[in-house]
């Protein structure tokens, strides 16, 4: 099983309530009256992740899906980057600026 970045608990109230704690808040820069969506895998693990995270895609989440299970079944299949590797990715974006939360110009979307 993977190392977990992040490890919390909380507990379930008589009405079946909780309280996310504090760090997973932080980690999923969530605020009050925001959603939170649960995956429960096929394994029984529950991913937790804010509601609005991947509904600008909904081909991601599968994708994602597909990836977890992909790695679960076939660790033998990852490999780290080489040096040769990172410096043809360089090659290929020599200085390129990318803001990732600049919005998309329209012929871009």
């Amino acid at each position: 099983m993977a190392k977990s970045l992040l490890t919390a608990e909380s507990t379930l109230t008589d009405r079946y309530q909780t309280t996310v704690p504090d760090a997973v808040r932080k980690a999923l820069n969530l605020g009050k009256r925001e959603k939170i969506r649960y995956t429960i895998q096929p394994d029984g693990q529950v991913l937790l992740s804010r509601a609005d995270q991947d509904e600008s895609d909904p081909a991601l989440g599968s994708f994602l899906t597909f990836l977890a299970r992909d790695i679960q079944s076939n660790p033998q299949r990852l490999q780290s980057a080489t040096p040769e590797l990172l410096s043809r990715i360089q090659t290929l974006v020599g200085d390129i600026d990318v803001d990732l939360d600049a919005p998309l110009d329209d012929e871009d979307e």
